[in-house]
Order: C-alpha cells, then sequence, then structure tokens
C-alpha cells in the first residue's frame, strides 16, 4: 500500500499579540520614533550597517531592560512564546525560556534587511508596530535549500508548504515567532511611509 507521508516540519507561529493592543501599540510607535530621535549611536551604526534606516541593533539592543512599555511588550509576548515551546513539544528540563535582545526596525522606502538568521538564540520573532498597506512581510526561506543538489525546480503553481520560500504579511499588532536558525529576510520597502517592527530572541535559561 501507498504511503506518503511529511516529516520533519518548520513551525512559524502567528498570531494577534492581544485583542485590545490599539492602545498598546500607539505607545510603542511614539517610544520607538523617541528612540530613533536620541539614539545618535543608533544612527551612526545604521549608517554604516542598515543604510537609510534606523535600528537600535548596535546600541540599545535590550529594551526590555530599558523602558517599561517593552518590558510589558515582553509580559505580553510571553505566553506566546510558551505557547509556541508547547507546539514544538521542546522539554526544557525545568528551565525557562528568557528573553535576551529586544530592538527597534525603522525602515523607509528602499529599505530592505537581507536573508540572516540569529545564531545563539533558541526562539526569534517579530512584533509590527506600524505596517502600511503594501509593505514588506517577512520571507522565510526552506532550511534545505543547500542540501537540494541537483533537483528540478518547483513548478510556479506548487503548493505553499512546498516551495522554496513563503511570505507572512506584515500586519500591526500582531507577531511572528520562528525557531532561530530559519533563514529569513524583508524585501525592499516600496511605499513612502515608513515599515516599523520590533525584533527580539528568547534563550533557554
Amino acid at each position: 500500500m501507498k504511503r506518503i507521508e511529511s516529516w520533519f516540519p518548520t513551525i512559524i507561529y502567528a498570531s494577534r499579540l492581544r485583542r485590545d493592543g490599539a492602545a498598546f501599540n500607539r505607545e510603542l510607535l511614539k517610544e520607538c520614533r523617541q528612540y530613533r530621535d536620541f539614539d545618535d549611536a543608533g544612527r551612526a551604526w545604521s549608517a554604516k550597517s542598515y543604510p537609510s534606516g534606523y535600528t537600535s541593533y548596535g546600541s540599545l539592543d535590550r529594551l526590555h531592560t530599558l523602558s517599561s512599555t517593552f518590558t510589558e511588550l515582553e509580559r505580553r509576548l510571553d505566553r506566546h512564546v510558551r505557547a509556541y515551546a508547547k507546539t514544538l513539544d521542546w522539554d526544557l528540563g525545568g528551565r525557562g525560556l528568557k528573553m535576551s535582545d529586544c530592538w527597534i526596525n525603522i525602515m523607509p522606502q528602499g529599505v530592505n534587511h537581507s536573508l540572516h538568521l540569529h545564531p545563539n538564540s533558541v526562539i526569534s520573532g517579530t512584533y509590527y508596530v506600524a505596517t502600511p498597506k503594501g509593505c514588506a512581510g517577512l520571507k522565510f526561506e526552506d532550511p534545505r535549500m543547500s542540501r537540494f543538489m541537483a533537483a528540478p525546480p518547483r513548478r510556479t503553481e506548487a503548493a505553499p508548504h512546498n516551495r522554496p520560500y513563503i511570505t507572512y504579511p506584515a500586519e500591526a499588532g500582531h507577531i511572528l515567532l520562528f525557531e532561530s536558525w530559519l533563514r529569513h529576510e524583508v524585501t525592499s520597502n516600496p511605499l513612502k511611509s515608513e515599515r516599523i517592527s520590533i525584533s527580539f530572541n528568547y534563550d533557554w535559561a
């Protein structure tokens, strides 16, 4: 009897942070712009490493320890991270998952975030603060890509789970969680309006 089965899934978690999060999101948006305004070191780092955009990755990458608003974001994220770990069937051995890094990304028109991963963490994610209609989503790469060898290309109309890339739309107030080894990117922002997000990592502590 013929059997066709799927194994070794790559699991991505997508959810609204909270249903009543509009006011909280407005406060985060305000703080993201305030940090950009006074973060001289971050703007200098971004000029070299994130051209035309702003990220606090090179200057203020532990915002959950500096701002009560970002501490509240951590608290709200924690339950989603626990749910994701449960879905992954992780045995944490009595240890927990703790936010280790948290930083801002502001992408004006033409800015992109090239393909990368987050080494030394176990769960990474993004919270969307401002997502103008038509802005780029988060594009994930099939982690088996380097092992395809001489495989034929996939058909244009291939089922989503058989494609080499999948893109999740960016939506304000929502989060994406993924394992930190999964490579991802944000393509160039085609809009004049800024795309603003908060990225973060969790460690097995």
